[in-house]
């Protein structure tokens, strides 16, 4: 019987999973995640006036110089060829954080999940990072998979 886990030979050792037969096809993967913290840390990020600068654009040049370096970090990712990152930050001022959607894409034999996924946790953490000395009780979570669309199993919206 073939595991689900398509990550592990049949005898159960990892491996890069071969796309080799695979069509290429144009994928898409968005994501989200949310940062949770104090009102004054907000309003510093929002004013613009953080001790080290524009929070949210550095943390959207770093979110999308993730994406392209996942196969770097997740040690069974493909290299894939990225055709467009989108980044977009909103600002909810009731909770007290801060939402990121990340859309990755790209014309290949495998999908984009992980790129999208990497570039939304490393835009949360780059603003952990930004505002630690402010807030070192941030929470950062709700990390998940939105959509996903291409390839052989077609389409998936979360629920």
């Amino acid at each position: 019987m073939s595991s689900p886990l398509t990550h592990f030979d049949p005898h159960g050792q990892a491996h890069m999973v071969d796309i080799a037969a695979k069509s290429e096809t144009h994928r898409i993967a968005r994501t989200r995640g949310r940062i949770t913290m104090h009102p004054a840390t907000l309003a510093l990020i929002r004013a613009g006036s953080a001790k080290k600068g524009d929070v949210l654009g550095i943390a959207r040049v770093a979110a999308i110089q993730a994406s392209k370096r996942t196969a770097e970090l997740i040690p069974l990712c493909h290299p894939i060829p990225l055709t467009r990152v989108a980044v977009e930050f909103t600002i909810d001022e009731a909770a007290s954080a801060i939402d990121v959607e990340v859309s990755a894409e790209t014309v290949g034999r495998t999908g984009v999940e992980m790129e999208a996924l990497t570039a939304a946790s490393v835009a949360l953490l780059t603003i952990y990072d930004m505002c630690k000395a402010s807030d070192r009780g941030m929470r950062i979570d709700a990390i998940h998979v939105v959509h996903k669309d291409g390839g052989k199993s077609g389409r998936w919206d979360a629920a």
